[in-house]
């Protein structure tokens, strides 16, 4: 399969329709590259407060609500799109109340008109903190015809345990859409995704925002760019990075991705990452000694 990430800059839409351009636009250009998976970054869908107008976007809890108040719509938008070019699709992230909490919910769109979404589990000091934003729904599977899908939202990929769970249910790509504001935060979760791609012996996915969005509160500066990750193992480059964007610079970055080449390296790899972690836990207990006292 040909996977694009993105690395996305969020507008500010006068009306629906110039939304509605931007969408089709980013997928058309994809599929027309012969995208067969599109993924959007964390909080993409937080430029659907503009439509609400300034003084709502700039806001705390005004973007929340703008935002959430469209999901419905924006998703709506996506499945057609996903149906109408033959693509799966991760859409942008939104903040949306649910069962009287607001959640970080990525939707998932396939071609045959299905539907479903990742809540992000583990939440940042900011969303926690200052968003009240919660850990949402449990941890997915996507099996779809491309392979098994899981998705680890930004701060979540800095997790071994979340990935070692999608990685044990059958997970063979694992994407991870991020909003991070400074370079260091980008670091922290390309480093989780390659961090993740050796331990599971599987290629992750990473989506960002990228551009200044001063109008919209919590996502006024974004740093960040595209990237696809794999096990440093045969069938895959040494360094682990099967393709990159340009730092903060919009646009999709494309990567093939063969689903064979994932199997064949955790039944006969160099290492066996993926098989020997089940060793760690007898190895982890620990003994107090004393050495030079």
């Amino acid at each position: 399969m040909k996977v694009a990430t993105a690395a996305y800059p969020l507008d500010w839409f006068r009306d629906w329709a110039a939304y509605e351009a931007k969408m089709r636009s980013w997928v058309a250009e994809a599929a027309g590259q012969g995208a067969d998976l599109l993924v959007f970054p964390e909080y993409g869908a937080m430029e659907l407060a503009s439509l609400a107008g300034g003084d709502v976007a700039a806001d705390l809890q005004g973007s929340i609500a703008a935002v959430s108040d469209r999901v419905a719509q924006s998703n709506a938008v996506l499945a057609g799109l996903a149906q109408e070019f033959g693509v799966y699709i991760l859409g942008g992230s939104a903040p949306v109340a649910d069962a009287g909490q607001v959640v970080n919910r990525a939707p998932f769109f396939a071609p045959n008109g299905g539907q479903d979404h990742q809540d992000k589990q583990i939440m940042t000091r900011f969303e926690r903190e200052d968003w009240g934003v919660s850990g949402g729904g449990p941890l997915k599977l996507f099996q779809t015809k491309l392979g098994k899908i899981g998705v680890l939202i930004c701060y979540d990929s800095e997790f071994p345990l979340l990935a070692r769970a999608l990685v044990e249910a059958g997970a063979e790509l694992i994407l991870i859409p991020s909003c991070t504001e400074a370079l260091e935060g980008y670091w922290r979760v390309r480093i989780g995704a390659l961090a993740r791609a050796l331990e599971g012996q599987c290629v992750t996915v990473m989506a960002s925002l990228v551009g200044d969005r001063p109008e919209i509160f919590a996502v006024e500066e974004n740093t960040g760019m595209g990237g696809v990750f794999g096990p440093p193992d045969m069938g895959f480059p040494p360094d682990a990075v099967m393709a990159e964007g340009v730092l903060n610079q919009p646009g999709w970055t494309y990567a093939d991705v063969d689903m064979n080449a994932i199997r064949a390296v955790r039944v006969d790899g160099h290492v066996l990452n993926m098989t020997h972690w089940q060793e760690q836990p007898e190895r982890v207990k620990t003994q107090p000694v004393s050495v030079g006292l």
